[in-house]
């Protein structure tokens, strides 16, 4: 298959650096399918591809590569693109190149024809780019099978958030496959043994918030037509429901809301019944309270009085004390004017006797 088979296809005038969103720029497959010996790379640069080639040409082998590395091999279905069988393909037939099928003329029985041995690889890689952010992811899977084993192939899943490419990052390691993925850790890449880890990693690093969307791009991207719309969106957009089970869970939830419907109705009716009583409780609460207020101020009634009585009594005191002060202020001074009129009287008695007075006072009280 040429690499101009998968080209670009314009379907409108928009500026590729403009263009946001992870979109796949470019893939590369080596020794995937009969995309033998050498790296094919496929070009399509963030824009809406069309790839075209005649039949048994690998178009379904690619769209088989990028479903490989978006999603877990337990949710493929190969070459369901082609309208093929759920088993016709298979992750080994692809990593060891079966072409055609011979017939053993002795046994009679088919068996595939391979390109590669166990000796080989394959490797997957995608570059997906965000050019509105000016991003880049790369995801990739390298897969080897050893010999005499008879499974599926061995693999691990690497990621990074730069452009790699096969022939620059995945040659050239030497005959121990383990060289290459410590020389891809050592260069800045994750590497993963399993898908779960892995398919976190890429949802994270491409934005796809849940695994739904994944399932859905399961579920279309092998789409050949649409005969019925109705059929499409049921087969390939709806997850299969059990309506018969859902039915009973209506039927039970319908009958659990009904009861709780009926335990609130009943609620609401005690309610109504428990109105006036809780209005009446509230009343005797408030009046209880109130007969509890008025009974302690009447118990401090005795305590008010003797507390006013004391101050009144006290005010009295006060008042006579200041009265008895002044008495005792007045009877000074009385005292004192005595004492001046008792010193005023001796002088005056001692300056009559001094002239002669007392004879005269005799005379006057004896005449003859």
């Amino acid at each position: 298959m040429a690499d101009g088979l998968f080209g670009a296809v314009e379907l409108h005038d928009a500026d590729a650096a403009h263009l946001s969103g992870f979109r796949l720029d470019r893939l590369e497959v080596y020794n995937w399918g009969t995309f033998d010996n050498r790296v094919w790379a496929f070009e399509a640069g963030g824009r809406n591809g069309l790839l075209t080639g005649d039949i048994g040409s690998g178009k379904s082998t690619i769209v088989d590569a990028i479903t490989t590395l978006l999603l877990p091999a337990n949710r493929i279905s190969y070459n369901k693109a082609a309208g093929a069988e759920t088993r016709e393909r298979s992750l080994r037939s692809y990593v060891l190149g079966y072409y055609k099928s011979e017939r053993s003329e002795i046994t009679g029985t088919s068996r595939p024809v391979a390109l590669r041995g166990p000796g080989s690889y394959s490797v997957i890689l995608g570059v997906f780019a965000n050019r509105g952010y000016d991003l880049t992811v790369t995801l990739a899977q390298v897969f080897w099978l050893r010999d005499g084993h008879a499974g599926q192939p061995d693999r691990f899943f690497v990621m990074a958030d730069r452009a790699l490419s096969i022939p620059a990052d995945f040659a050239d390691f030497g005959p121990d496959i383990m060289a290459l993925k410590r020389r891809l850790r050592a260069a800045g890449a994750r590497t993963h043994d399993h898908f779960p880890e892995y398919g976190k990693d890429l949802r994270r690093r491409l934005g796809i918030e849940s695994e739904q969307a994944m399932d859905l791009f399961h579920q279309t991207v092998s789409m050949k037509s649409v005969g019925n719309l109705n059929d499409f969106v049921r087969n390939h957009m709806l997850e299969p429901f059990d309506s018969a089970a859902w039915t009973e869970r209506m039927v039970a939830h319908f009958e659990d809301l009904t009861k709780a419907h009926d335990a609130v109705r009943r609620a609401q009716a005690q309610l109504e019944l428990l109105g006036p009583l809780l209005t009446d409780c509230d009343a005797h609460d408030k009046a209880a309270a109130d007969v509890s207020a008025l009974a302690d101020q009447r118990s401090a009634l005795r305590f008010f009085f003797a507390q006013r009585k004391a101050g009144l009594l006290e005010e009295q005191i006060g008042g006579l004390e200041r009265d008895k002060s002044d008495r005792e202020q007045e009877l000074k001074r009385l005292k004192a004017s005595v004492s001046e009129l008792r010193e005023t009287e001796k002088r005056l008695t001692v300056e009559r006797a001094g002239h002669g007075g007392n004879c005269q006072a005799a005379q006057q009280r004896d005449p003859g």
